[in-house]
């Protein structure tokens, strides 16, 4: 009779362990947290910036928009551009409400920021619309801090983006805009509306007239070009100002924070071995 207890007790226990094993699989007890998918709507969103910044080149140096679909080529490549820099703010703002950020958003989206206007940049010096080396000095920045952030993640130290860095990211944007503004309005204006430097322009007549003419209330197309031009250099010059500046402060930030690491380290030996 002993036995025949404990081998129905032994059955007994068995079957419930059986039974909140099926339980748990179940989801009665314990609920298995979702799989992420790989890529997400952010992802997406970020996917397609960099699928447009080809069609944003061809735009500009092919005489497409016309063909395609029968508007000015600048007026369709400030449409793709302004669009294209919205999804950068709609991206992180999905990412961030469906709690959906991830390891692949946050490589993509950099990337495709850097291509985005390091492509417009480019094709406004094949237009002669923006000085080469300002290009080359924001273009080169990008590489300068890229490297710089793989340094310092090797030495266990993050570098955030600064509030220079997203002024200089608006300046750029605002650059492309308005001179693109210029060039669909016609000619543009030569460089530094012929100047020697890029100074003195109320010395130029196109710029009084125009001036005159927004005293008025009356701008020509023209005007919208010198203004456009005005502001798209003004733009581009806050933009290498900026980034220069941004590039002294995340090299100064890195090297505070080197020391500081160093000296810890140093602390922490020195209290290791007394």
């Amino acid at each position: 009779m002993a036995i025949e207890n404990y081998e129905a007790e032994h059955l007994n226990g068995f079957s419930a362990s059986i039974f909140g094993l099926i339980l748990n699989f179940s989801g009665s007890e314990t609920k298995l947290e979702p799989r992420r998918k790989p890529v997400n709507l952010p992802n997406y969103i970020t996917i397609g910036r960099i699928v447009v910044v080809p069609l944003l080149v061809v735009v500009l140096l092919t005489p497409s928009g016309e063909t395609w679909f029968g508007i000015n080529g600048y007026v369709l490549a400030i449409v793709i551009f302004l669009v294209a820099s919205l999804t950068d703010i709609l991206d992180g703002q999905l990412a961030r409400r469906r709690n959906q950020v991830s390891n692949l958003g946050k490589l993509l989206d950099p990337i495709a920021d850097k291509l985005l206007i390091s492509a417009a940049l480019i094709v406004l010096v094949e237009k002669h619309l923006a000085p080469s080396w300002a290009v080359v000095v924001i273009i080169g920045r990008e590489f300068v801090i890229s490297g710089l952030r793989s340094v310092a993640a090797s030495d266990g130290i993050i570098i955030q983006a600064q509030a220079l860095g997203k002024l200089k990211m608006w300046a750029q944007c605002v650059a492309v805009v308005a001179l693109l503004i210029a060039a669909a309005n016609g000619t543009p204006p030569v460089s530094n509306f012929g100047l020697d430097y890029p100074a003195a322009f109320w010395e130029v007549p196109e710029v009084r007239t125009a001036f005159a003419d927004l005293s008025g209330f009356s701008l020509t197309s023209n005007d919208w070009k010198v203004f456009g031009y005005l502001v798209g250099r003004g733009a581009l010059w806050v933009a290498v100002i900026t980034a220069i500046w941004s590039m002294y402060g995340y090299f100064s930030h890195f090297l505070r924070e080197r020391k500081r690491v160093a000296a810890a380290v140093t602390r922490e030996s020195i209290e290791t071995i007394k």
